[in-house]
């Protein structure tokens, strides 16, 4: 469960930005802040690349169909990777299909675990960028109440690996591009078991196309996973509506039944949540 807990200070932080109102809201937003584009706001993907990054068709959840028919059913989505498929390894391969017979239970994401990037920003909920003068740039998701501080000058590598990685950011003219290390093997990319080592790197390219969209792109580099380096390519929108914000989805309690059903069956003692 620890590895489910941030730190105090970014989770005081997080939980401080979801009740506040979203900054970019107000139509008066200046189109740019300290020479930069304004990204302020929540934004949302509008796809199905949370389900699988490649291209695939609409399928069904036999497990799940019994009781809750097409609601459990997986919608069809176009391929978000530049050049339609992704360029694994032979024995990467054989993880993602065990990965993916394990489904759901082997999903992260049924665990409330934090989504690590890039997946965190295709998810089918909003997050929010908060940018100030002098490059303040801190990003807040709905999902698991995670949070990243972006670092636009201090660039390293983080002293252990970590669950939405360490962000170093830099301006690349008018696009924010920021490199993403020190991530967590456990996290997936999707639904779909996609996955990758903790020897991956991300870099993430944010370009404002006009004041409702961004272009996004995150490029991936794992040599233990992947032939070579692969890009995924959409655009992001911002929530429109007058009273858009976070809302907190603490979805810890959600996972409970699925991370200790046996223990309350009375196979043994229930450990506790600092374990």
């Amino acid at each position: 469960m620890s590895k489910r807990i941030p730190a105090v200070a970014a989770l005081i932080l997080a939980l401080s930005m979801l009740v506040q109102p979203a900054v970019a809201q107000d139509r008066g937003r200046p189109a740019r802040i300290g020479g930069k584009p304004n990204l302020n706001g929540i934004w949302q993907a509008a796809n199905e690349a949370y389900w699988n990054l490649e291209g695939h068709s609409a399928e069904s959840l036999p497990e799940f169909a019994s009781k809750m028919g097409a609601i459990a059913a997986i919608p069809a989505g176009n391929s978000v990777v530049v050049g339609g498929t992704i360029p694994y390894k032979p024995e990467a391969l054989a993880k993602r299909a065990e990965n993916r017979a394990g489904w759901p239970a082997s999903d992260p994401e049924a665990k409330c675990y934090m989504a690590g990037i890039p997946r965190a920003t295709y998810m089918p909920y909003p997050f929010q960028i908060v940018q100030g003068e002098g490059d303040i740039i801190q990003f807040a998701y709905t999902y698991a109440n995670a949070n990243r501080p972006v670092f636009m000058r201090d660039h390293q590598r983080a002293p252990v690996d970590l669950w939405m990685g360490r962000s170093n950011g830099s301006w690349d003219g008018d696009t924010l591009v920021i490199e993403v290390n020190s991530n967590i093997e456990e996290t997936w990319l999707d639904r779909a078991g996609n996955h990758h080592s903790a020897a991956m790197v991300v870099t993430e390219r944010y370009t404002l196309v006009d004041e409702h969209m961004m272009q996004y792109e995150a490029t991936i580099e794992d040599p233990e996973t992947f032939s070579r380096p692969w890009t995924i390519r959409m655009p992001l929108y911002r929530r429109a509506e007058a009273d858009a914000r976070l809302l907190e989805f603490n979805c810890v309690k959600f996972s409970e039944p699925l991370l200790y059903g046996k223990f309350e069956a009375g196979d043994a003692a229930r450990p506790s949540g600092n374990q």
